[in-house]
C-alpha cells in the first residue's frame, strides 16, 4: 500500500468513528446541542491531526484500534476551536468548509455550547479508552501533552496573541510565535502523542515533536499563502480577510516571494526531522507533501 492509500485508510477510520463516541447511549445529550456538535464535527475537512497521530503512533508500533479513541479526541478539540474562532466576537466568519458557521445555523449561545462540548468529552473519550485502562502511564503523559498545547501556553494563548497584534506591524518572531502557538502547538502534540501511545522511547517521541512543529508551521504558511490566492471555492470560506484585518501573516508581513520561499523551507526541516525513520515514516513524509500541495 502506498503512503498515500495508508493515509486515505486512516481517514476513512477516523470518520467512520468520529461520532461513535457521542452517540446517545454513551454520551447523553440535549438537542439541539447534540445536533451544533455534530454539524460541525461532520462537516469534512482534511483529519490532518487525528491522521497524524496514528500514523506517528504507527510508525513507532503502536496499534491503530488502541490509538483510535486519542485520534478522534485531538479532532474534537480541532473542530471547538474553529466553532469557537469563527464566532462574531473573534474571526467572526459566516462559512467554513462551504457550509454556513455553527453560530450561524444554531446561534452563538448554542454555538459556544457546542465547543465547549467538544473540548470536555474529548478528555472523558481519552480517560475512558481501553489504552487508558492497560497503560495508565503512557495515556496520561498524552493527555497532559495535549491540555498543554491546546490550552492557555498554546493554542489558546496563540489566539489570544492574535486577537493583541498591532495591524502592520509585525516581524519573524513575533509572526512565528502566533503560528507556533495557534496552529503548530497542537499538531505537534498530536506527533508526541501518536509516538507516546504506541510506545516509542524518548529521542524517537521529540523527533516527532520536532517533525510536527515544522508541519504545524508549514500547515499555517500554506494556509496564509491560500488565504491571497485561493477562491471561495477551494478554501470552503472567504478569503484575502486576514489581509483585510491587517493580521499577522507570513504573505501580509513579508511578501509573497518570501511566504513561498518560507514554506518550501519548512518542508525541507520536516523531511529531515524524521531522519532516524525507515519506510515506517513514509505516511509522515507523504503528509509533507500533501501539506505543501494542497489548495484548501
Amino acid at each position: 500500500m502506498t503512503a498515500a492509500a495508508t493515509l486515505a485508510r486512516l481517514r476513512d477510520l477516523v470518520e467512520g468513528s468520529l461520532t461513535a463516541y457521542l452517540a446517545p447511549g454513551v454520551c447523553r445529550t440535549p438537542s439541539p446541542l447534540r445536533e451544533a456538535m455534530a454539524y460541525s464535527l461532520t462537516a469534512g475537512g482534511k483529519r490532518v491531526r487525528p491522521v497524524l497521530l496514528l500514523a506517528a503512533g504507527s510508525a513507532v508500533g503502536g496499534s491503530e484500534r488502541e490509538l483510535l479513541p486519542f485520534a478522534c479526541a485531538v479532532e474534537y478539540v480541532h473542530t471547538y476551536s474553529l466553532i469557537h474562532d469563527d464566532l462574531p466576537a473573534m474571526d467572526d466568519d459566516d462559512f467554513r468548509r462551504g457550509k454556513p458557521t455553527c453560530h450561524k445555523v444554531y446561534g452563538e449561545a448554542t454555538a459556544t455550547l457546542a465547543g465547549d462540548g467538544l473540548l470536555t468529552e474529548a478528555f472523558r473519550v481519552m480517560a475512558e479508552s481501553p489504552l487508558a485502562s492497560a497503560r495508565p502511564a503512557r495515556a496520561v503523559r498524552a493527555i497532559a501533552d495535549l491540555a498543554r498545547a491546546a490550552g492557555a501556553e498554546g493554542m489558546v494563548g496563540g489566539q489570544q496573541l492574535d486577537l493583541d497584534a498591532s495591524p502592520g506591524v509585525s516581524a519573524l518572531p513575533e509572526v512565528e510565535e502566533i503560528q507556533l502557538r495557534k496552529t503548530a502547538a497542537l499538531i505537534a502534540s498530536c506527533a508526541r502523542m501518536g509516538g507516546i501511545l504506541g510506545g516509542g522511547d524518548a529521542t524517537l517521541v521529540e523527533a516527532l515533536g520536532n517533525f510536527g512543529t515544522r508541519l504545524g508551521i508549514l500547515f499555517q504558511v500554506t494556509d496564509d499563502i491560500l488565504d491571497e490566492t485561493g477562491t471561495f471555492e477551494e478554501m470552503g470560506k472567504g478569503t484575502s480577510k486576514d489581509r483585510a484585518r491587517g493580521k499577522w501573516t507570513y504573505p501580509v508581513a513579508f511578501g509573497m516571494e518570501a511566504a513561498v520561499a518560507r514554506a518550501g523551507e519548512l518542508g525541507r526541516e520536516a523531511l529531515e526531522a524524521l531522519a532516524r525513520f525507515g519506510p515506517e515514516g513514509e505516511p509522515l513524509r507523504e503528509m509533507v507533501r500533501m501539506v505543501q500541495a494542497r489548495r484548501s
